[in-house]
């Protein structure tokens, strides 16, 4: 199998084999501590501009299965293909499933996304957490100073990833029941399945939608999906979020779209060290009194409610105080950093889709 290189902003060099497509990645290293669900991860838009690291040793064993869609939402799949910019594993395993149409070495050489193994993922991570989330190239072949120079002065916080990220057309899926209007800054397909399975018409739109134009659509609520990238790129869409607010239309924000609706509230989002990825990370509800294990994606958080406008903080991390979800006090507002869609689970959050459904 031939050699790869992992290099990092600051100057570590680790050599593995290669795997997937023979070509170069640059992006951001971040890492997650998932043990499962390795294809919605690798499919989730939110990793859009990343290179990820995965702390579970072995990745593989059950392969990649056949898309499978209902009125063309994705069941399996968080997106049509891997939006990872490169994968670094410890150990890559052959697929052994019934369900497996390829392996993920097949599947991410068809899809032009290189893959490392045999690199210590523990070292990477300790250097990601001590360090911070950083830069990082993997190539099949060895580079130069000057190239790298030239790689690393690509900057993902410079780069508008929603634009990259969100579809450029209007996706209308049908249903019978109350009219939905989601903002597509990077979705995930289990946003869609959950909503279409409550029985919501759903209308796709592009991240850039003006207000105006997604309430001609006389929408009962709208969804702020995830997304990847730094939001304090997105002026235009924090714009637009405000004035969907003042009209009162029942609203539900998930991840990226939290961080928008603070950000239209006057809150401000921060640069985490090196964020939270995991299907495990706890989450305080202060109005229930309860606690969920949830999945979260995002490297960008918000960490003091300072607004004056009708919300209250609703979610908590125990870990490190970051705000994980809002409510508004007038009934028509629901924000989660987490996903409660989280497949493959947990499903601890999925009630978050039933307030929204009351809600509207």
């Amino acid at each position: 199998m031939p050699k790869a290189r992992l290099y990092l902003k600051d100057g570590s060099e680790f050599v593995g084999d290669v795997f997937g497509a023979l070509s170069d990645a640059v992006g951001e290293l971040v890492f997650t501590t998932a043990m499962n669900g390795y294809v919605e991860s690798f499919t989730d838009p939110s990793y859009k501009g990343q290179i990820l690291v995965m702390t579970h040793p072995m990745i593989g064993n059950y392969g990649v299965p056949k898309p499978s869609y209902v009125k063309g939402i994705l069941r399996n799949f968080e997106s049509e293909h891997p939006t990872i910019e490169g994968l670094v594993v410890s150990s890559l395993t052959e697929d052994y499933k019934w369900n497996s149409a390829e392996s993920l070495d097949a599947w991410l050489e068809r899809h032009g996304v290189i893959g490392i193994q045999g690199v210590d993922t523990r070292e990477l991570t300790l250097r990601i957490r001590e360090h911070g989330s950083m830069n990082a190239v993997i190539s099949a072949k060895k580079l130069g100073k000057r190239t790298l120079d030239k790689l690393f002065s690509w900057e993902y916080e410079s780069e508008d990833m929603v634009l990259k990220a969100s579809t450029n057309r209007i996706i209308d899926y049908g249903g019978r029941g109350k009219r939905l209007v989601v903002f597509d800054y990077g979705l995930k397909h289990g946003i869609l399945e959950n909503l279409y399975s409550r029985g919501f018409h759903l209308i796709r739109v592009p991240a850039g939608t003006k207000a105006e134009a997604a309430l001609s659509y006389k929408p009962d609520g709208i969804v702020l999906t995830n997304g990847p990238g730094n939001p304090a790129l997105l002026r235009d869409n924090v714009k637009e979020v405000a004035a969907l607010l003042e009209y009162g239309v029942p609203t539900l924000g998930i991840c990226l779209g939290h961080q928008l609706v603070s950000m239209a509230l006057g809150m401000k989002v921060q640069k985490m060290k090196f964020g939270h990825r995991a299907i495990n990370k706890p989450v305080i509800d202060l109005k229930l009194k309860k606690a969920y294990i949830t999945t979260h994606n995002h490297g960008y958080a918000v960490y003091k409610d300072n607004s004056e406008r009708g919300v209250k903080v609703r979610f908590m991390s125990p870990d490190d105080g970051i705000i994980e979800g809002l409510e508004g006090t007038n009934g028509k507002l629901l924000t989660t950093q987490f996903h409660p869609e989280a497949r493959p689970g947990t499903n601890d959050a999925l009630f978050i889709f039933d307030e929204f459904a009351r809600m509207v």
